[in-house]
């Protein structure tokens, strides 16, 4: 890991920790400061394995020699935070046994996301030959969930706690400024542990930071006063969590042994082109959708009152934006598309063009890292001072300059100057975009439903990407590295084109 990140590991523990431990009792809302620390810690320890399930992992498939369109398979791991609003309602509901009664119920499922993002780690850590890559994708998928749990649970919170766009903003950046220091840190400090040691050593230390936060909030005052004793809530929670994780682990065994026998029974193979049927896939949600839209906009005022608190959140939003929210989820759906494209493949693309792990990982740490923070802190910077169609558009156009300078590197000769230059072109566009992009999400939420509606819209908004992404390999098999970047940057600047509507589209009002 780089010095950098271990400073800001360092500053974001340091500032949480007075957030954590004097916030709840000083006031039901925290400073604006320990606020800000808060959510630098929570963006620090849900970026660290996102690499780790993604752009590591294809890299280090591809140092093993697997082939590039089970490579670009792999991507469709990526969907699962996609589906997060289909457990987000329980987050909101349900409380973890033993932590919840400490530390509250966000705190609680935070405490067992970690333990889960732990657990998985260290299994990926233990299984690096990729001699069996069901098992390699299991341990994945498990990263990937646990990952999501968390991301969930801070996002409602944020969201309570911070409801305008003045107050989202700031929070946004400090978020994301933990979140893309530590993915950063990830990607650089796993890939160079790599090269000196071996992958099973690179996951394990990237596991051992990522569980780091959790003596941290053990260490926070009870939610409210008479809560049982801190050792018997910590012994009860983890009993508790290791049950949780070991059923999830089977579960998701089971399911994924189900779906690979179907898929193997029907004939799927490395040779299929996907493409068309990933493109049929993804109109799916769309079309329900529209089919839905009549009868859901005839309620008089929102969700009844008898309806499941797990539709709830989701008919409100459909109600409030009525046949608008086909324009603003076709808007989301384009607007990162580039940026997870260009994840999925970027990594294979250096390692073919003849990069070495030492040069990736300092791609990945130090230019990585700072070209995305200036992004992040201009993007959140304009969004206090800029209507968000401007922003969003400044977006789009510098995520899409990100995608094509790739085209670039591919026809040039390989030099330090030419990767370290397109990783920082990329990334700049890809943090400012990114911070923009979360405050937009953020306005569309209803306060009532804050966790659940931004869980559906910011899992809608990467379903169309990631599931391309899984087809990525075939893509580039046909039209190469250089059309597959040109591709990927057209469609994130095709977003520019849906702006004049959906920044005119307003919320109806409850009555």
């Amino acid at each position: 890991m780089t010095a950098s990140a271990i400073e800001g590991h360092a500053l974001a523990g340091t500032m949480a920790a007075d957030a954590l431990a004097g916030g709840r009792d000083a006031s039901p809302r925290p400073s604006a400061r320990r606020l800000l620390g808060l959510y630098l810690l929570l963006g620090f320890s849900a970026g660290l394995p996102f690499y780790m399930f993604n752009a590591v992992l294809t890299l280090r498939l591809a140092r093993h020699g697997v082939d590039i369109v089970i490579i670009g398979f792999f991507a469709w791991i990526a969907l699962l935070p996609t589906f997060k609003f289909a457990w987000a309602p329980l987050i909101e509901r349900y409380d973890i046994p033993g932590f919840a009664r400490f530390w509250g119920r966000r705190r609680g499922w935070i405490m067992l996301s970690q333990l889960g993002i732990f657990t998985s780690m260290v299994a990926m850590a233990f299984t690096s030959s990729d001699a069996s890559l069901p098992l390699t994708a299991l341990f994945a998928i498990l990263l990937a969930f646990w990952t999501t749990t968390l991301e969930v649970a801070a996002d409602g919170w944020r969201i309570e706690l911070a409801p305008t766009q003045a107050e989202q903003a700031p929070i946004v950046a400090a978020n994301l400024w933990g979140y893309r220091s530590a993915m950063v840190a990830a990607g650089s400090g796993a890939i160079l542990v790599a090269a000196w040691a071996d992958w099973t050593w690179a996951y394990l230390v990237i596991a051992v930071a990522a569980f780091a936060p959790f003596p941290i909030l053990a260490a926070m005052r009870p939610e409210q006063d008479g809560a049982p004793g801190r050792v018997r809530a910590l012994l009860r929670g983890s009993l508790a969590s290791l049950a949780i994780l070991l059923a999830a682990a089977l579960v998701t065994a089971a399911v994924g042994w189900a779906l690979l026998s179907a898929v193997q029974g029907a004939g799927f193979s490395a040779k299929t082109n996907v493409t068309p049927i990933v493109l049929a896939i993804a109109l799916l949600p769309f079309t329900a959708l529209a089919l839905a839209l009549p009868r859901i906009r005839r309620l008089p005022s929102g969700p009844p009152a008898t309806m499941s608190s797990f539709a709830a959140p989701y008919v409100e939003l459909f109600w409030r934006y009525g046949y608008a929210v086909l324009a603003v989820l076709a808007f989301v759906s384009l607007y990162r598309m580039g940026d997870v494209l260009t994840l999925t493949l970027s990594h294979p693309l250096w390692n073919e063009a003849g990069y070495s792990l030492e040069q990736i990982g300092f791609a990945d740490g130090v230019v990585a890292l700072s070209a995305s923070m200036a992004g992040v802190a201009l993007g959140g910077w304009l969004s206090t001072r800029w209507s968000l169609g401007w922003t969003l558009g400044t977006g789009a156009v510098t995520a899409a300059a990100g995608n094509w300078i790739y085209v670039w590197l591919w026809h040039s000769e390989p030099s330090s100057f030419v990767l370290y230059t397109s990783v920082a072109v990329d990334q700049f566009g890809n943090g400012f975009a990114g911070a923009v992009f979360v405050v937009y999400l953020s306005m569309l939420v209803s306060p009532t439903y804050p966790g659940a509606q931004y869980a559906l819209l910011s899992g809608f908004a990467f379903l169309l990407p990631r599931l391309l992404a899984g087809a990525s390999g075939s893509m580039q098999t046909q039209i190469g590295y250089d059309g597959f970047f040109l591709l990927s940057g057209a469609l994130s600047f095709a977003a520019i084109f849906l702006l004049p509507i959906i920044t005119r589209v307003k919320g109806r009002p409850a009555p």
